[in-house]
């Protein structure tokens, strides 16, 4: 994949990470969850697609609230690992479709809602917005997820960054301050601001838990051939021995919530 304004437009591929991914990347605490069941999302009569699921971390961490979920992503490695993982824990309302974001195939009118976690800026924005309009049935929700980490305020966090822009100079998924929200362009006349709430979490890592989750990102196991991406392994770990074993680190999540606009007369 390769997105403009992303890494000063170099390739990356999330399916390159998929075992880190499954195994690493399920870390959103479960007050986000909450929130989002408060929000709307999640509920029992609810059919949901999950774009740019990866490994159906969103729906399998909401599968108990009865909802049903498709979750799609475009890397057939990240759904393959999704089946696994579904398949493994028993769960029964989770299916799975390998499709861009953009051009889904799901007939118009089809999900209560739409959920995009920590993707929809890998997304051509227009046409995204475009077709998670089409298939929301009337008044239907669009939920947008982005959760970062805060450099600014965060040691731990700072130094990763340093050590990943050594092997990956191009990287731009770092540097992240204060989120201020602006209304998008691709919501014009397409979606209604339902819910904008923003807040701080603390995250508790092992050390070996936040070297699979910094192995698993964009700038590294998504881009790096796999002996730079042994070397940044072997030079983290030594870094982080000088670190407490269990690491709480600074988050920042975001959630805006949309709701389909209703049509014109």
């Amino acid at each position: 994949m390769i997105v403009k304004g992303v890494d000063k437009g170099n390739e990356f591929d999330f399916g390159r990470t998929s075992q880190d991914y499954a195994r690493y990347r399920d870390i959103y605490p479960a007050s986000m969850y909450e929130k989002l069941i408060r929000f709307g999302i999640g509920h029992e009569s609810q059919r949901i697609l999950d774009l740019g699921s990866g490994t159906a971390i969103l729906p399998l961490n909401m599968a108990t609230t009865g909802a049903r979920f498709v979750a799609t992503d475009i890397s057939e490695n990240q759904i393959a690992l999704g089946r696994q993982l579904v398949a493994e824990r028993g769960v029964d309302n989770i299916e799975f479709r390998v499709c861009p974001a953009e051009n889904t195939g799901f007939p118009d009118n089809s999900f209560d809602a739409v959920t995009a976690v920590q993707c929809f800026p890998y997304f051509d924005a227009e046409k995204a917005a475009a077709e998670i309009r089409r298939v929301l049935k009337p008044r239907g929700l669009f939920c947008k997820i982005i959760m970062d980490w805060k450099p600014m305020e965060d040691d731990t966090i700072a130094e990763m960054e340093a050590l990943v822009k050594q092997y990956n100079p191009s990287w731009s998924g770092c540097g992240f301050d204060k989120y201020r929200y602006t209304y998008p362009a691709w919501a014009e006349d397409r979606f209604e601001i339902d819910v904008i709430h923003s807040y701080d979490a603390e995250l508790t890592f092992t050390r070996e838990a936040w070297i699979g989750r910094i192995k698993s990102c964009r700038g590294i196991g998504a881009s790096l051939p796999a002996k730079a991406i042994a070397a940044f392994e072997r030079e983290y770990r030594a870094m982080l021995e000088q670190r407490p074993e269990q690491l709480t680190l600074k988050h920042q999540i975001h959630i805006e919530i949309y709701r389909s606009a209703k049509a014109s007369p």
